[in-house]
């Protein structure tokens, strides 16, 4: 009988607890934990989570347009470096939210953190960062990061504030 209904009270404690945990980040997306993800360990593999990452950050990128800008003017984003910190362990079925955020903008890169947050848990299952660097594909060198996107990157960070996804 496993599948009873739930409270609709519960639920709308959930959804507190979950844009909660994620109300600094203005991209969050939702995928389903796979049954494939998990490894002999029987919970989700580690290369898993660097999937999540990614998949957050190319929504942040189509959020801010940025691969139009690369079309048009061939200088994008390229991942120079990323890690994680794993929380607790995720397993099939589940749900999870990934947030993106930027923290910080230098001149010719700026630095992404990432939230996976486990719906079955309604807790944080890992926290990650990026670092993203400006590069002109066209001549393959690495250049300052453009004022249009810097201030589209602040645009979509002035979002965060009081979001209702």
């Amino acid at each position: 009988m496993g599948d009873e209904l739930k409270d609709p009270s519960e639920t709308k404690n959930e959804e507190k607890i979950m844009s909660n945990l994620l109300k600094d980040y203005p991209v969050v997306i939702e995928f389903p934990v796979a049954w494939g993800e998990m490894d002999a360990m029987n919970h989700v593999n580690n290369i898993c989570y660097f999937r999540y990452f990614e998949s957050a950050r190319i929504a942040y990128f189509e959020k801010a347009d940025l691969f139009n800008y690369m079309t048009e003017t061939g200088i994008g984003p390229i991942l120079a470096s990323t890690s994680c910190k794993f929380r607790i362990p995720l397993s099939y079925p589940d749900t999870v939210l990934i947030g993106a955020t930027a923290v910080s903008i230098e001149e010719d890169r700026f630095v992404m953190n990432y939230l996976v947050v486990s719906k079955k848990h309604q807790k944080v299952a890992a926290e990650g960062d990026g670092v993203i660097v400006a590069l002109n594909y066209r001549e393959g060198k690495k250049v300052t990061v453009p004022e249009v996107v810097k201030q589209k990157i602040l645009d979509i960070q002035k979002s965060a504030s009081g979001k209702e996804d």
